[in-house]
């Protein structure tokens, strides 16, 4: 494996797009809590159920677009060929016009098909003009993720989530108000529809932001295309067949990986209106609680998703030129970072699901059984966190067919437990078997992917370090924050000076036995995003203290300079990332 000064800067780079990924989430879940004040319960699952139906269109049609533009444009970059680069993404423009435009229309006209609450079909038409704009979005970022910097989808990220919060509770606001004089599913159903507006005006914002990007970097674009004079430029022909072989298996695979929410809502909706002859409002409540869980649960798994897309672009390029070390060794990484968010996210989230919940959806209606909800879903955050990132891998070392035959049989699996529970047992805990059913689903894809990854690399991961020091740390963390958040509320009755509380403490607790455990070293600490500080502020307070220790013996040993050479290694890093809003000439 060739000496690469920047070989773990994809870690810097997955936690500049992590960071973005739960600012948007944060972000997303402040302003549910005045649009579903706004729109009601009701109106929040009318709202909810029109996203899924989009969502899964969108997966099919866009979604997969990123992350499949940059493996197939990295692969060209990683061998100098600009101009081929160039025309694939140039082919994939006209890739997402068609597609996303057939989409758009498709979702416009089948609506009352796609949605079987009747309210919902109206947010959902409003929807589906962003499927058309969601597509170039996604090839503007995918372009730029395949140069390996994630900065500037991070931006338009947060621009995107910033502008569809602002937008959907002014246009729920004025839409409900429009209709105040007419019954209550009315005005959820308008409520709902304003709340879409927002994501298409946000969509459209990003869009604006990445085209603004690209129109700065064009001629150092250019610049490269016409120096680029020693390869073979590939027929326009070749290249949207290529397009379909790369983009078909990732649409098929995310479509498939995704499909389960949307199937289990459709699901729970049949059952529930057509055979236990439960009124539409009242599912769309139970909708409503199973949703919000949802939203607070998918907060640690965007580091998930952050690393797993930019994984993609690395792992494609290095396998590509055969470095399977290097390939490995990303693996590895990617994996424990993960492991080390993911495994005390589930675990608080566990034991002060009810705190968490009070803070953003205090509606009292549904409080007690999203609250939960949210408990026993806060396993799948490591099960979806490990999926995502062994999907991502398949698909980087070009097992594309992988993720969509394991991700079939979870959907199999999981849909069939889910109907037969809902059908012959109790329907007074059928949101218990709509949230055991989506853990099976994502135990299952978890499992399945990691027997692939196994088998296509030859990798195992490590397992002590990796996952039993996370977790044993993990559960003294939930047993402390807890008690504290008892303790606390016991003496002062304020939920959210009780769970800032419990949430330093146990975060603090975790963070000195990962390190006293050696479940993470002090080269691996710095690798991550803020390593540096996390590094110092660990040597400052003597949880590191061993570490400081071989340090001084490597000192008087002589071995100083070895260590004073990786130092140094890390300062391009530093500068590539802040030089990442423009690329490298």
């Amino acid at each position: 494996m060739p000496n690469n000064k920047k070989r773990d800067g994809f870690i810097m780079q997955a936690g500049i797009l992590a960071s973005a990924g739960i600012i948007v989430r944060i972000i997303g879940l402040l302003y549910n809590t005045p649009l579903v004040a706004i729109i009601g319960d009701e109106g929040f699952g009318y709202y909810d159920s029109a996203y899924a139906a989009y969502s899964i269109v969108l997966l099919i049609s866009s979604y997969s677009i990123p992350s499949a533009v940059s493996k197939v444009i990295a692969q060209r970059l990683a061998v100098k060929e600009y101009r081929n680069a160039h025309r694939i993404f140039q082919c994939a423009f006209i890739y997402v016009l068609v597609v996303g435009g057939i989409a758009s229309l498709f979702v416009f006209f089948g609506a009352g098909y796609l949605v079987k609450l009747n309210s919902a079909v109206l947010p959902l038409r409003i929807l589906a003009p962003t499927i058309f704009f969601s597509g170039i979005l996604g090839v503007l970022r995918g372009y730029f993720q395949a140069h390996k910097t994630m900065v500037q989808t991070s931006i338009s990220q947060i621009i995107e989530q910033l502008v569809n919060a602002g937008v959907s509770i002014a246009m729920a606001y004025v839409l409900v108000q429009m209709v105040a004089d007419q019954d209550g599913t009315t005005r959820a159903s308008f409520g709902a529809a304003g709340g879409t507006i927002g994501t298409g005006a946000g969509v459209l914002a990003g869009l604006l932001f990445m085209a603004g990007i690209y129109a700065l970097n064009k001629k150092t674009i250019y610049r490269r295309i016409e120096r680029d004079t020693g390869h073979k430029d590939e027929s326009y022909k070749d290249i949207f067949k290529m397009i379909l072989m790369v983009i078909t298996p990732f649409i098929l695979s995310t479509g498939i990986y995704n499909v389960n929410n949307f199937l289990d809502k459709t699901i729970y909706q049949q059952i529930m209106i057509y055979v236990k002859n439960v009124e539409e409002a009242v599912v769309a409540t139970d909708l409503s609680a199973v949703a919000k869980g949802t939203k607070i649960a998918n907060i640690p798994i965007a580091l998930a998703s952050a690393m797993a897309t930019a994984l993609i672009p690395g792992i494609s390029s290095d396998f590509a030129k055969g470095y399977l070390d290097g390939v490995k060794h990303k693996i590895a990484k990617s994996v424990k970072v993960t492991m080390l968010i993911s495994i005390p996210s589930a675990v608080g989230l566990g034991v002060l699901a009810k705190p968490v919940m009070m803070v953003i959806f205090h509606q009292p209606d549904t409080l007690d059984i999203a609250s939960m909800l949210l408990s026993c879903m806060a396993v799948t955050v490591i099960l979806y966190a490990l999926s995502t990132l062994t999907q991502a891998i398949l698909q980087s070392v070009g097992r594309m067919k992988t993720p969509i035959v394991n991700a079939s049989l979870a959907v199999l699996l999981h849909a069939a437990v889910m109907i037969l529970l809902m059908l012959f047992l109790d329907t007074r805990y059928s949101l218990y078997y709509y949230v055991g059913s989506t853990v099976l689903y994502a135990l299952v894809l978890c499992v399945l992917n990691q027997i692939s990854v196994h088998r296509a690399l030859g990798y195992n991961q490590e397992i002590d370090r990796t996952f039993f020091r996370p977790f044993i740390a993990a559960i003294f963390m939930g047993a402390a924050a807890f008690g504290v958040y008892q303790g606390v509320y016991y003496l002062i009755k304020v939920n959210i000076v009780a769970l800032l509380l419990a949430v330093i403490i146990g975060a603090a607790l975790y963070f000195i036995l990962v390190i006293r455990w050696r479940a993470v070293t002090e080269d691996e600490l710095r690798s991550m995003p803020k390593g540096h500080l996390l590094v110092y502020i660990a040597q400052r307070t003597g949880i590191m203290k061993e570490e400081r220790k071989a340090a001084v013996s490597d000192r008087r040993t002589g071995r100083s300079g070895k260590r004073k050479k990786k130092k140094k290694k890390r300062k391009p890093v530093k500068e590539e990332i802040a030089d990442d809003y423009w690329l490298d000439d």
